[in-house]
C-alpha cells in the first residue's frame, strides 16, 4: 500500500499553508497599491524562495528540512539557528491566526463577543490544544484534514469573495478604494509604503515547510518542483484578487484585522440580501483556517526534532509517540503559545498587537531565509537533481537576500495610520523581542559543547 503523499495533496498541503483568507484585511488597508507590493514581492522573495525550496527538496531527497539545507552549507550550529528562526517565529506568529480563528468563530453564534478579549483568549486556547492533540496522530490525518480543509474551508471562501468583490465593483455601489494611476503606483519612500512590503511578505511565509515531509513524498525531486509552480501561481491569484475585494468595499480606517473578513462578507451579504450565508461562511472560514494550521504545529516540531536528535536539545525531546510524532515538543510549543495568546489580555490596542506579533515573526522568518538563501549560493547548483538556471539561481538568492534585509529593516518602522505608540518605544520593542527571541539558540550551543566535552571526559576516564 501506498502511503506516500500524491502531488494534488502536495499542493494543497502547500497552498493550505500559505494562503491564509485571514491575511486580506491586513494587505486590504494598502489599499489598490497592494498589487504592486504583491508583483514586487512575488518576483524578489516568493519565486525565489519556491525555486530554492524545490532545488533543496530534490537535491537532499533524505533529508528534508532548513536544518539540513543549511547545515550542509554551514554546519550544524547555523542549521540550528535556521530550523530555531523557523519554530520561533511560529510561536509568535500563531496567537495572530488563533485570533482571527476565534474571532471569525463568534459570527456562527454570539457576533457581539468578536472584541471581548475573554472569549477570545478561551477560543484561541482550546482550539490551540485540540490542533496540538490531532498532530499526534501523525502526518497522515494531518495531510487528509489539511486537504481537505484547504479546498472546503479556504479556496471556496476566497473564490466566493473574490466573486462578490467582482459583483460589488460593477455594480452601483460605491467603492472605498480608488484604481487611478496614483493609487496603483505608490511612492517608493520604503518608511511610508513599508507596512505593506511587510504586511505581503508575511502572507508569503512558508514556501519551504512542506521540505521536511519530504521523506514522505511520492517521487519528490519530480512532484515537489512541480507542486512548488502549482502552489505560486494560486497563491497570486486568490491573494491578490482577495485582498482588492476586502478593500473595494471596507474604508481603510474601519478595517479591523482580526474579525474583518467576516465584516467584509457581512457587508457584501447584506447589501445583496443574502445575509443567510454569513453563519456558513464563518463555518469554512473557522474550517478552513484551522486546517491551515495544522501544518505550522507540525513542521517546525519536526525541524526541532532534526535538531534535537544532533544533541543541541536534551535527550527528553527525542521521544516520539507510535505515530512518530516528537509529541514532548508538541506540548511545550502549546505551552509556549499559549503564553503569548494569554498576553493579549495586558495589550491597549488589539489592532496594534496584532500588528506587533506579526512584524516581529516576519522579521525572524526573514533571518532564516537569508539563511537559506546563503546556503544555496555557497552550495553551487546541484548535479543529478532538479536545479535552477545557474544565472536565474544567483540572481533570485540575491534578490531574496536584499528583500529578506529591507523587510526586516522597515519592520521597525510601525504603519502609517495605526495608533501603535511612539515610533522609539515600537523600534524598542521590536528589537527586544528580536534578541529574546533568538537567544535560547546560542544557549542551545553551549549545552552542545558542554555534552561534547563531558562526553569527551567520560570517555577518556573509562579508558
Amino acid at each position: 500500500m501506498n502511503n506516500k503523499i500524491p502531488l494534488f495533496s502536495l499542493v494543497l498541503l502547500i497552498v493550505a499553508a500559505i494562503d491564509s483568507i485571514r491575511t486580506l484585511p491586513t494587505t486590504a488597508f494598502f489599499g489598490s497599491s497592494l498589487i504592486f507590493f504583491y508583483i514586487l514581492s512575488a518576483i524578489i522573495f516568493l519565486i525565489p524562495i519556491a525555486l530554492i525550496s524545490a532545488e533543496f527538496s530534490s537535491r537532499y531527497s533524505k533529508e528534508g528540512g532548513v536544518f539540513h539545507w543549511v547545515r550542509h552549507a554551514f554546519g550544524n550550529k547555523m542549521g540550528l539557528l535556521a530550523v530555531w528562526l523557523q519554530w520561533i517565529n511560529t510561536m509568535v506568529w500563531y496567537p495572530t491566526m488563533l485570533l482571527f480563528i476565534a474571532g471569525t468563530a463568534t459570527h456562527l453564534a454570539f457576533p457581539s463577543l468578536a472584541h471581548d478579549r475573554t472569549f477570545l483568549l478561551g477560543a484561541s486556547l482550546v482550539t490551540f490544544w485540540a490542533l496540538t492533540l490531532l498532530n499526534l496522530k501523525g502526518i497522515k490525518v494531518s495531510v487528509r484534514m489539511n486537504s481537505f480543509c484547504g479546498v472546503i474551508g479556504t479556496l471556496v471562501p476566497m473564490v466566493f469573495l473574490i466573486v462578490l468583490g467582482v459583483w460589488w465593483a460593477f455594480s452601483s455601489n460605491t467603492l472605498a478604494v480608488s484604481f487611478s494611476w496614483k493609487e496603483l503606483i505608490p511612492s517608493f519612500n520604503l518608511l511610508d509604503n513599508g507596512g505593506a512590503l511587510v504586511t505581503i511578505m508575511a502572507s508569503f511565509l512558508g514556501m519551504e515547510l512542506a521540505g521536511v515531509h519530504v521523506s514522505d513524498i511520492e517521487n519528490p525531486q519530480k512532484n515537489f518542483p512541480k507542486a512548488i509552480g502549482y502552489a505560486v501561481a494560486i497563491l497570486l491569484g486568490t491573494l491578490v484578487l482577495g485582498s482588492l475585494a476586502v478593500a473595494v468595499v471596507i474604508p481603510k480606517g474601519d478595517i479591523n484585522f482580526v474579525d474583518g473578513i467576516m465584516q467584509t462578507f457581512t457587508t457584501f451579504l447584506t447589501a445583496f440580501n443574502m445575509p443567510y450565508l454569513i453563519p456558513v461562511l464563518a463555518l469554512l472560514i473557522v474550517i478552513g483556517s484551522t486546517g491551515g494550521s495544522i501544518n505550522w504545529l507540525l513542521s517546525p516540531a519536526k525541524g526541532l526534532l532534526q535538531v534535537a536528535e544532533y544533541g543541541f536539545l536534551p535527550s527528553f525531546f527525542l521521544v516520539k509517540n507510535k505515530h512518530g510524532v516528537p509529541f514532548r515538543i508538541l506540548i511545550a510549543q502549546a505551552v509556549l503559545v499559549s503564553v503569548f495568546a494569554f498576553s493579549l489580555q495586558f495589550v491597549p490596542n488589539v489592532n496594534a498587537y496584532y500588528w506587533f506579533l506579526m512584524s516581529l515573526s516576519t522579521g525572524l522568518y526573514m533571518l532564516m531565509y537569508i539563511l537559506l538563501f546563503l546556503a544555496a549560493l555557497k552550495l553551487k547548483r546541484p548535479d543529478n537533481s532538479y536545479r535552477i538556471p545557474k544565472g536565474i539561481r544567483t540572481l533570485s538568492c540575491l534578490a531574496g537576500i536584499c528583500a529578506c534585509v529591507v523587510t526586516i529593516v522597515i519592520g521597525f518602522q510601525p504603519p502609517a495610520g495605526m495608533d501603535i505608540g511612539s515610533k522609539m518605544q515600537y523600534i524598542l520593542m521590536i528589537g527586544g523581542g528580536f534578541g529574546l527571541m533568538i537567544l535560547p539558540a546560542f544557549l542551545f550551543w553551549q549545552y552542545q559543547k558542554k555534552r561534547q566535552l563531558s562526553f569527551t571526559s567520560d570517555k577518556a576516564v573509562h579508558e
